[in-house]
């Protein structure tokens, strides 16, 4: 039984391989990377044509914004399968510096992230209410910290034909939270997507619900009420209400936190600027110790 299967899988391997490669080519490149890698392990033939730089070019935009000088030597990738897999490794800071690029290994999609630059922050220049600090764990040389705020707005642009057609994407906010924050889990954020005439608003808190008491630092204050003079008073955070549709942070594996701000369907390309945006303006509470490295936008999975 064995010696028949083992020569009906010899016969088709020989079968296949009478195929041209350029056909097997042109069938994998319909397919996706994921596809053509299990396709590079079926046989010998396969692997040559699921290798190729004519199934792997299909897979690669054919409107990769300019990158950064440098960004891709070191050395150059000998091969449009190495160019992508290059490009789905790590992000590639593209010419402004100030944005980084990289393709979804699954589909090829391309991914951004606005770095804290890239943002526009309120009160984001004036010493008093924020601070850039040096990145050493990040695409980015800087980012911001937040130092004491009551009016909490970020918002980040990108134009939908920078993003890969007939997608749906998910914005994030991808930050770190300091050891003596206040004021980021109470109340909660509001964020916002929109493209085009579409639009959708979440709930979000950056500091997630945990029924614990918290020794605030002396300097947490509302803007409706005096400083506190004390050295620590404390108080609970909140615990979710029953039925509460609150996007709540998530660890990542480069120990950033992300949390969802939105997503959007990037239809054609031509729906102009896609607008991201993180508010707390109404109420009133100070804020301290939010870390932004910035916005990622990468394909819903």
């Amino acid at each position: 039984m064995e010696t028949t299967a083992a020569a009906a899988a010899a016969a088709a391997d020989c079968e296949i391989a009478r195929l041209p490669e350029e056909l097997l080519s042109a069938s994998i490149s319909r397919t996706s990377p994921r596809d053509a890698c299990r396709a590079a392990a079926v046989s010998p033939a396969f692997r040559a044509a699921a290798d190729s730089d004519a199934v792997w070019s299909c897979f690669l935009p054919a409107d990769l914004p300019p990158l950064a000088d440098g960004e891709l030597d070191d050395p150059a990738p000998p091969s449009k399968k190495a160019l992508f897999a290059r490009l789905a490794d790590r992000p590639a800071l593209l010419a402004d510096g100030l944005t980084s690029m990289w393709l979804d290994r699954e589909t090829g999609a391309k991914c951004y992230m606005l770095s804290a630059r890239a943002l526009c922050i309120v009160w984001g220049d004036t010493p008093r209410y924020w601070s850039w600090i040096p990145l050493t764990d990040s695409r980015f040389s800087e980012g911001a910290e937040l130092l004491d705020v009551c009016w909490l707005e970020i918002r980040g642009k990108i134009h939908s034909n920078m993003l890969s057609q007939n997608s749906t994407y998910v914005a994030y906010m991808v930050f770190k939270i300091d050891d003596e924050s206040y004021g980021l889990d109470s109340p909660d954020q509001e964020a916002s997507v929109s493209i085009g005439e579409r639009s959708s608003t979440l709930q979000v808190c950056l500091q997630g619900y945990e029924n614990v008491e918290e020794e605030v630092p002396q300097n947490y204050r509302s803007i409706r009420m005096p400083a506190f003079r004390g050295r620590f008073r404390r108080r609970n955070r909140r615990v979710p209400p029953p039925g509460a549709n609150v996007r709540l942070p998530q660890k990542r594996a480069d120990n950033w936190m992300e949390v969802e701000l939105g997503e959007f369907y990037n239809e054609g390309g031509d729906d102009g600027e896609v607008s991201i945006s993180l508010t707390e303006t109404k109420g009133g509470h100070w804020k301290k110790g939010l870390i932004v490295q910035g916005i990622e936008i990468r394909p819903k999975k």
